[in-house]
């Protein structure tokens, strides 16, 4: 007569699926870090403030870059004073057609500490114009 073994196998770990999932994770967050550092140009930068605080990005920002010469990029596309208001103009009108509220669109301005106060204000006029009134401005804190 034969006696079965009532235990179970032993449990093991399979290390395939995780070493899957490890890569995965991986490439997600690369692939993220450049989506949110292509946004920022490396010609810009910030002006320094003892209250300056790295702010959280907030979803669907539109970060618009002045350097000292007073050229003006989003995502490393290159616009004048008018092309950025018929560019922001259509963005806002996307967000009214879908049903967004469309002034609350966020707005970050990264300037060069030196750009003329002249040309960050006539960029900021830009994006009033454009039916826009929620801007931030990104500064770094003095080290």
């Amino acid at each position: 007569m034969k006696i079965r073994n009532s235990s179970p196998p032993p449990a093991s770990f399979q290390l395939a699926p995780m070493i899957d999932i490890v890569f995965l994770l991986l490439l997600f967050f690369l692939v993220t870090y450049q989506i949110t550092e292509q946004e920022k140009d490396n010609r810009v930068s910030v002006p320094t403030s003892s209250q300056g605080v790295q702010s959280s990005r907030v979803a669907n920002e539109i970060v618009i870059n002045i350097t000292k010469e007073g050229e003006i990029t989003i995502s490393g596309q290159a616009f004048t004073k008018e092309s950025l208001r018929k560019k922001l103009e259509k963005i806002v009108e996307a967000s009214r057609l879908a049903g967004e509220k469309a002034d609350n669109q966020p707005v970050r301005i990264r300037t060069d500490a030196d750009t003329s106060a002249q040309t960050m204000f006539e960029v900021m006029d830009e994006v009033l114009k454009a039916g826009i009134w929620n801007i931030r401005f990104a500064s770094r804190q003095k080290r």
